[in-house]
């Protein structure tokens, strides 16, 4: 009866679609399935946090509008946490901007930006919004292949000069969602020099940077010298505090680019909850005990999966971040078939690759959402699924 915008095509889950399917038939016939498909936390926020959202209820004008570019009390506890973990300096006022969760600034940014006919650099794979919200604000994607044999950088030599000339916005995302793979402090000034030249913003999505293994720490863009002049960064605590549901996230950097931002979000929407800033700034206050137990919880998880796995002989570098493993399919299988026959056999939902992009053939992503004894199980199933 009524038909949809044709921009209401973007927006595809028919991989995801297929792996559903898959798994409510296991289910209707009492068959047990595991979901390491979606990278939703299953262990809980820092503990004191609850019992902040509750007390700030009792604040006077706590159910009233907020201001959308965020409470001072959270911008200065923000401006205070990146300057203690990253060295970072930025100002609280007017280069610190609260959103609701990452995938706000996002799919917003594009369209303060971006106009039709403009060029965005994506990496490919890469998280699906990123594509989304090029399209949604009539631009055009160009993607950059992340090659295994390049540790998935992408080589912004191989771009045509024509693409160069149209490009207004450079999108990044270290820690990365899905490959694992990690930036080093020399590719980001690469990026910077970059960006410079071609005169482009830089948009780096960091919400895995609290998410690292084996006594590794990764840089923020922000580090960078010059990086301030180009471009921003985003942190999220859904993945780095557990604190998903509410939906809490800052962009911090150039100012220009925040100013913007938060002019279009005025008109869209208003500022998080005030409750949820609070909870926020007490994560933040108190940030590295919890980080170090989550890094930890996570590395236990990632070595549980890969032993058996790695064991049984398939080729596996372990990941130095996030909260997902990148797994290249044995004997060449396509990554959409193995994914459905490993889902059909052991009951073990991931993610094909090709759901990230035409690059991600060849690869599964698992995310490290189960206990370890799951997890351990799990890659022994794996094993020996591939031994057959």
């Amino acid at each position: 009866m009524f038909s949809e915008a044709k921009r209401m095509e973007l927006f595809s889950g028919a991989v995801f679609y297929e792996m559903t399917e898959i798994a409510k038939t296991r289910k209707s016939v009492g068959k047990p399935v595991i979901d390491l498909g979606i990278g939703s936390p299953d262990m809980p926020p820092p503990a004191m946090l609850p019992e902040v959202l509750k007390n700030a209820l009792d604040e006077p004008g706590v159910f009233g509008y907020q201001r959308t570019e965020g409470t001072e009390a959270f911008k200065q506890e923000i401006s205070a946490f990146l300057h203690r973990r990253y060295q970072v300096s930025v100002s609280p006022e007017e280069e610190v901007l609260v959103t609701i969760g990452a995938q706000d600034a996002l799919a917003h940014l594009t369209l303060a930006f971006i106009n039709p006919g403009d060029v965005v650099l994506i990496p490919d794979p890469g998280y699906p919004i990123y594509e989304v919200a090029v399209h949604l604000a009539g631009g055009i994607p160009y993607f950059l292949p992340l090659k295994e044999e390049n540790e998935f950088l992408p080589d912004f030599k191989i771009i045509p000069h024509d693409v160069l000339k149209k490009a207004k916005m450079l999108v990044l995302n270290f820690p990365s969602n899905p490959t694992s793979a990690v930036a080093t402090p020399e590719f980001f000034s690469e990026v910077v020099e970059f960006a410079k030249q071609h005169r482009m913003m830089v948009i780096h999505d960091a919400a895995y940077i609290e998410l690292v293994f084996d006594g590794y720490q990764a840089p923020s863009f922000l580090q960078t010298p010059g990086a301030i002049d180009v471009g921003i960064e985003l942190h999220s605590f859904s993945k780095t505090f557990n604190f998903a549901g509410p939906r809490l996230a800052f962009a911090a950097g150039n100012r220009q680019i925040l100013n913007t931002l938060g002019k279009l979000k005025s008109q869209i929407d208003y500022g998080v909850f005030s409750a949820i800033q609070s909870a926020g700034a007490k994560a933040l206050k108190n940030a590295e005990d919890f980080i170090e137990m989550n890094r930890l919880e996570y590395q236990f998880r990632r070595d549980a999966l890969l032993s058996p796995i790695i064991e049984s002989g398939w080729s596996v570098k372990k990941p130095l971040s996030t909260m997902f493993v990148w797994l290249k399919t044995p004997k060449n299988i396509e990554s959409k078939q193995f994914a459905k026959n490993l889902l059909q056999e052991t009951g073990i939902i991931t993610v094909p690759g090709t759901g990230f992009g035409k690059e991600g053939e060849g690869y599964i992503r698992i995310a490290l959402v189960q206990p370890v004894d799951v997890l351990n199980q799990v890659g022994k199933s794996m094993a020996n699924f591939i031994l057959l």
